[in-house]
């Protein structure tokens, strides 16, 4: 989680240099390079449905991605991965059956009703739109990530999601920076990002995955908005005052609550 915000926070060093799609193709592209070189999986004997899911993977992945960088690039960090992690909150009240559920997601609203009154200061409807599409997003990446990880063993089903990511995503990125993307001070930041918002989290949230239930990992990932929060605050000096902190509380607060294991009658 540190190590993905922080990244989040370096990619948008980067905006300037590479614009919004570059900095995400050359992040997937780089990422792509060193997981394919490390892993370096079998192609052969997959059925079509191993390849479906990974198809489906790297779409979740790059729009998860492409999404959050352009909220990042309109509003606050902390205020971004705050309105992100309703996607995993909404799947677990989904999927938890239990009527408590919903008083967690009164009290989530409550935090981003709160975010958008004056937390955060006034938020562009652009960046919140972008906010909510990457939530939306990031359920369907724990769900496909899951799904991945039983199918492919060790990191291989990430690295092939990754290289089908960097595909679709590098026209783009291409189209938006053009030359700039070869420039050695971008690629110097773009290799910074993809190693701490792809290669290191997405291999160690892979392999959390296997070993923890979707529960146990979703109470670990709402501490996301917090850890955002503070490296907008460090990287990019993001102040954060006592209404900023309340609605991140808030929703960080309801995230862990609805996602907990219920207890055994």
């Amino acid at each position: 989680m540190v190590s993905l915000q922080f990244g989040a926070a370096v990619a948008a060093m980067l905006f300037p240099r590479a614009g919004v799609l570059g900095t995400t193709s050359l992040r997937m592209a780089i990422s792509a390079v060193v997981l394919l070189a490390v892993c370096r999986p079998r192609l052969r004997g997959r059925s079509r449905g191993d390849w479906t899911v990974v198809a489906g993977f790297a779409v979740a992945l790059t729009a998860m991605n492409v999404l959050i960088y352009q909220a990042i690039a309109r509003i606050p960090l902390g205020a971004a991965v705050t309105l992100e992690v309703l996607g995993p909150l909404v799947l677990s009240v989904v999927t938890g059956r239990r009527a408590s559920s919903w008083l967690w997601a009164g009290l989530a609203l409550s935090g981003v009703a709160l975010l958008g009154r004056g937390g955060f200061g006034a938020l562009n409807p652009a960046g919140i739109a972008f906010a909510l599409g990457a939530a939306a997003m990031w359920a369907a990446y724990i769900l496909l990530a899951a799904r991945t990880g039983s199918r492919f063993a060790r990191l291989d089903g990430l690295a092939l999601a990754m290289a089908v990511g960097a595909l679709l995503s590098l026209p783009l990125g291409i189209a938006e920076a053009g030359g700039a993307l070869l420039e050695p001070a971008t690629l110097a930041l773009g290799a910074g990002v993809a190693l701490l918002s792809s290669v290191l989290p997405y291999s160690l949230e892979l392999l959390s995955l296997r070993r923890l239930p979707p529960t146990a990992f979703s109470v670990l990932m709402s501490l996301a908005p917090a850890v955002a929060a503070l490296a907008g605050c460090v990287v990019l000096g993001q102040r954060l005052g006592l209404l900023d902190v309340a609605a991140v509380a808030l929703v960080v607060i309801a995230a862990a609550g609805a996602v907990r294991p219920a207890r055994p009658t």
